[in-house]
C-alpha cells in the first residue's frame, strides 16, 4: 500500500528538536532501568507488574521489564534474579539516531513506518481506488481530537449486510507502531486484493472488514515527537491511561492494573474514562442490532512476544461465569490454529499475567466476541528495542499474518457453542 519512503531534510541544530532528558511530559523518573528475569511463573509476572513494574515482553519464562528501584526490591524479596540491560533512557538513546530527520516523523532510518497524517493518507487513497468496497468514517475522537479512523470493507459497502463482522483493532499502545502497519496490510490486502484473489474477493463478498489502525493517535505521535522514540505506551489526557486496562468488563477487579497516575498500566479514573476507549467501545455496542451483536470475531494488535492470546485476563481460570468448556475450547483451537500458521505462541492472556480491563475480556464478556490479541514481532526485544523494530521487518512481519486473519475471517461465521 503506497508504503513510498519519505525523504526528510535534515537540519542541523533544529531547536525544536530536543532530546528525550529535555521533555516536559509526564514521563516516569529517570531511575527506571530494563531488566531480564529468567524462569518467572505466571504468578511471578503478576506479582511484578502489581509491583508497579512495566511487563515489556515474555517468552518462553524469561520477562523483560522496566522497574525502579522499589520494583527492584520487590523483585529481589520474592527471590528472583534481575539481570540488567540498562537505564530507560540509555537505551532509547542507542536505539535513537544521532541525526534527526523532522519533528514530525520517525527518526531516521524508520521512515516507512506511517505517521498519523500518512495513516489519513492511506485510508483515504484506498476509498477513492476502491470507492465501491470501501468507506471511511470515524468511531470517535481522541483526547487531542484526532479522528478515530474506521474504515469498512465489504462488497456492498454503504448497506448494512446480514454478514458476520469482523473488527480489527491496532495500536492500543503508543509505542506499538508495528500495529499499525499491520491493520495497514489488512486494508491493503482485502482492498488491492479484490477481484483478483479468489480468497479475499470470497471474504469481502460475505464478511463486514471493520479496521481501526491506530486507537490511540495522541500517544502513537507523542511516541515519535521531536524525531525521537519516547518508549511512551499510554494516552495523552494527563499523565496517561492505559486504554487496556480502561475497558469496562471486570475493570480494576483482580490487581491486573494500577490506581497510580504515574503507572504504565494506570487504569483511569473509571472505566471508560478515556475517550478513545469509551468511542471504541460505543461503536461496539451500536452494531447490536435487533438484539444482536453483528460483530463476532475481533483481533487486537499489540507487540511485542510472538503469542496469539485469548480470554480471561482477570483470571488463571479458563472457565469462568461468561466462559463454558466449550467456549473455552472453541478460543483455544481457534488460536492454536492462528498460531500454526504464523509461528507464534498460543495461550490464554492469564497464562502471561493478570490483567484485569482489557479490551479482549470487555469483547467476549459483554458481546460475545469471539476476541484474541496478537503479539506480534519480535520474539524477544532486549527490552524497549521490541517495540521500535527497523521498517525493514514491516512487510514480512504483517504478512505473516495474512493466514490467521484468514483464518479469523473464516471462523466469524461460525457460531459460538
Amino acid at each position: 500500500m503506497g508504503n513510498t519512503r519519505r525523504i526528510a531534510a535534515v537540519v542541523a541544530g533544529m531547536a525544536l528538536i530536543v532530546p528525550l532528558s529535555a521533555t516536559t511530559s509526564a514521563q516516569p523518573s529517570d531511575d527506571r532501568t530494563v531488566y531480564e528475569i529468567s524462569g518467572t511463573s505466571a504468578e511471578d509476572r503478576t506479582a511484578l507488574a502489581r509491583s508497579g513494574a512495566d511487563v515489556l515482553g515474555v517468552r518462553d519464562g524469561t520477562v523483560t521489564l522496566i522497574a525502579g528501584p522499589a520494583e527492584v526490591s520487590a523483585a529481589r524479596a520474592k527471590g528472583l534474579d534481575l539481570t540488567e540491560l540498562g537505564g530507560v533512557e540509555e537505551l532509547l538513546a542507542e536505539r535513537n539516531p544521532d541525526v534527526r530527520t523532522s519533528a514530525n516523523d520517525f527518526p531516521a532510518g524508520d521512515e516507512d513506518y506511517h505517521t498519523y497524517a500518512e495513516v489519513t493518507e492511506e485510508l483515504e487513497r484506498a476509498v477513492a481506488e476502491h470507492g465501491d468496497i470501501a468507506s471511511l468514517s470515524s468511531v470517535g475522537d481522541s483526547h487531542e481530537g484526532r479522528a478515530l479512523h474506521l474504515l469498512k470493507i465489504s462488497d456492498n459497502v454503504a448497506q448494512d449486510e446480514d454478514e458476520p463482522e469482523v473488527l480489527f483493532t491496532c495500536n492500543q499502545h503508543a509505542r506499538e507502531h508495528l500495529t499499525t502497519e499491520m491493520c495497514l496490510r489488512i486494508v491493503e490486502r482485502f482492498t488491492d486484493g479484490y477481484g483478483s484473489d479468489p480468497v479475499v474477493t470470497e471474504l469481502v463478498d460475505t464478511r463486514e472488514i471493520l479496521v481501526v489502525p491506530t486507537v490511540n493517535p495522541d500517544g502513537a505521535e507523542y511516541d515519535i515527537s521531536g524525531g525521537y522514540y519516547h518508549g511512551w505506551r499510554k494516552n495523552r489526557d494527563g499523565s496517561g491511561t492505559d486504554l487496556n486496562r480502561n475497558w469496562g468488563y471486570q475493570w480494576g477487579c483482580c490487581g491486573g492494573s494500577s490506581s497510580w497516575p504515574s503507572s504504565d498500566t494506570y487504569r483511569g479514573t473509571s472505566a471508560f474514562s478515556a475517550p478513545e476507549t469509551a468511542a471504541l467501545a460505543a461503536f461496539v455496542d451500536s452494531r447490536v442490532v435487533g438484539g444482536e451483536q453483528q460483530i463476532t470475531a475481533h483481533i487486537d494488535f499489540h507487540t511485542y512476544s510472538e503469542l496469539v492470546l485469548w480470554p480471561f485476563g482477570y483470571t488463571y481460570a479458563d472457565t469462568a461465569p461468561d466462559m463454558t468448556r466449550e467456549q473455552a475450547q472453541r478460543f483455544q483451537d481457534v488460536g492454536t490454529a492462528m498460531a500454526a500458521s504464523n509461528g507464534y505462541t498460543p495461550q490464554q492472556s492469564s497464562d502471561l499475567y493478570i490483567t484485569d480491563g482489557s479490551v479482549n475480556d470487555w469483547m467476549w464478556g459483554e458481546h460475545g466476541i469471539l476476541s484474541l490479541t496478537f503479539e506480534m514481532y519480535p520474539a524477544s526485544g532486549g527490552g524497549l528495542d521490541g517495540f521500535y523494530p527497523p521498517d525493514e521487518v514491516i512487510e514480512p512481519e504483517t504478512r505473516r499474518n495474512d493466514e490467521a486473519v484468514q483464518i479469523l475471517l473464516e471462523e466469524a461465521g461460525n457460531p459460538m457453542p
